[in-house]
C-alpha cells in the first residue's frame, strides 16, 4: 500500500508539472485569463462528479469563510500562474510560484493562527528568498527572464498560501479530502465565470485549444489531485512532500527539452536556491498529524 501511494504522489506531480508547457503549446491567442477560467471550470466539473459517485455531502454553515479563502485562492493561482509562464517561461514560472508558496503559506499561517513555524521553515524560506532575488536580478539583463512576470509567479505563491489555509480549515473541520476539492475548485470557477462572457474563448472552437483546455482540467487538476489525495492518505507529509519536488523538475525538464528554454547561469543559479528551499522544507516536514498533512494536501500547479 506504501509503494502504490507513493506512485500515486509522484503521478500527480508529474501531472502538476505539465500545466505550464500544456498553455505554451496552446493557440497563441488564447489570453492566460481564459486558459485559467476554462482549466478551473473543467476540472471543478470533473469533481464534482467523482464527489457525487462517492456521495460526497455539501459544504456547512462553518464551511463558508474557508471555502471562500480557498475559491479565491484557487481562482487568484490561475491568473498569475498562467500570466507568469506567459511573461517569463515555464521553467522560471513554475519554480518561483513553487518555491515561494510554502514560505507565504507558512507566513500567513504565521500571521493568522500565531503558529510559529520551524526553523526548517525559516531555513527554506531563506534559500527560496535568495534564489528568488537573484532571478529579479538576472532578469534585468536577460530577454528571457521577466521582472513583472516573476512577481506574477510570487502572486500565484501567495495564492497557494490562501488556498492551502482555507483547505485547512475545511479539512481540521472533518471534510473529506475530495469534497473540499470539488468545493473549492467549484468555487474558484464561480469567481472566474464572469471572465468566459467577457474575453475572447474563441479559440477553444479550435482543435488545438480544445486539446489544452481538456488536458489542463482533466489531467494536472482532476486526475493529478485525486492521485495525490489518495497517496496523501497513507503517507506522512515528508514522503509527500519530497516526491512534489518532482513538479518543478518536471515543468523545468519539458520548459528545456519541447519549448527550447535556454535559461542563463545565473537563473539556473536562482532556480537552484529555490530547488534547495523546497528540499529542506521537504526534508523538515513533520512525519505525522492531521495539520501537517493537511497544509501539503493541495501542493501543484
Amino acid at each position: 500500500m506504501r509503494s502504490r501511494s507513493q506512485l500515486y504522489v509522484l503521478l500527480a506531480s508529474l501531472c502538476f508539472g505539465t500545466t505550464g508547457t500544456a498553455q505554451a503549446l496552446g493557440p497563441e491567442g488564447a489570453s492566460p485569463l481564459t486558459v485559467g477560467a476554462v482549466r478551473i471550470a473543467i476540472g471543478a466539473a470533473l469533481l464534482l462528479a467523482v464527489l457525487a459517485a462517492v456521495r460526497g455531502g455539501l459544504p456547512g454553515r462553518r464551511d463558508w469563510i474557508p471555502l471562500l479563502l480557498a475559491g479565491a485562492g484557487v481562482a487568484a493561482y490561475q491568473l498569475c500562474f498562467f500570466s507568469a509562464v506567459r511573461d517569463t517561461g515555464v521553467a522560471v514560472g513554475t519554480v518561483v510560484a513553487l518555491g515561494s508558496a510554502p514560505a507565504l503559506a507558512g507566513a500567513l499561517t504565521w500571521l493568522v493562527d500565531r503558529e510559529a513555524p520551524g526553523r526548517g521553515w525559516a531555513l527554506a524560506t531563506a534559500l527560496a528568498t535568495v534564489g528568488v532575488a537573484v532571478l529579479v536580478l538576472a532578469g534585468g539583463g536577460s530577454a528571457s527572464l521577466s521582472f513583472a512576470g516573476i512577481l506574477l509567479a510570487l502572486g500565484a505563491g501567495a495564492s497557494y498560501a490562501v488556498f492551502a489555509i482555507g483547505s485547512k480549515r475545511m479539512l481540521d473541520g472533518g471534510r473529506g479530502i475530495q469534497a473540499v476539492m470539488a468545493w473549492a475548485f467549484t468555487t474558484g470557477a464561480v469567481l472566474l465565470l464572469p471572465i468566459l462572457f467577457v474575453a475572447d474563448i474563441g479559440w477553444l472552437r479550435q482543435p488545438q485549444g480544445l486539446a489544452m483546455a481538456l488536458w489542463l482540467g482533466a489531467v494536472p487538476t482532476a486526475l493529478a489531485y485525486l492521485l495525490f489525495a489518495a497517496g496523501l492518505r497513507h503517507l506522512a507529509a515528508r514522503e509527500v512532500a519530497t516526491l512534489t519536488l518532482a513538479e518543478p523538475v518536471t515543468a523545468t525538464l519539458l520548459g528545456v527539452a519541447i519549448l527550447e528554454e535556454r535559461p542563463e547561469l545565473v537563473a539556473v543559479v536562482g532556480m537552484a536556491l529555490v530547488v534547495a528551499g523546497l528540499a529542506v522544507l521537504a526534508c523538515g516536514a513533520g512525519s505525522s498529524g492531521a495539520s501537517t498533512d493537511s497544509t501539503v494536501i493541495a501542493e501543484g500547479g
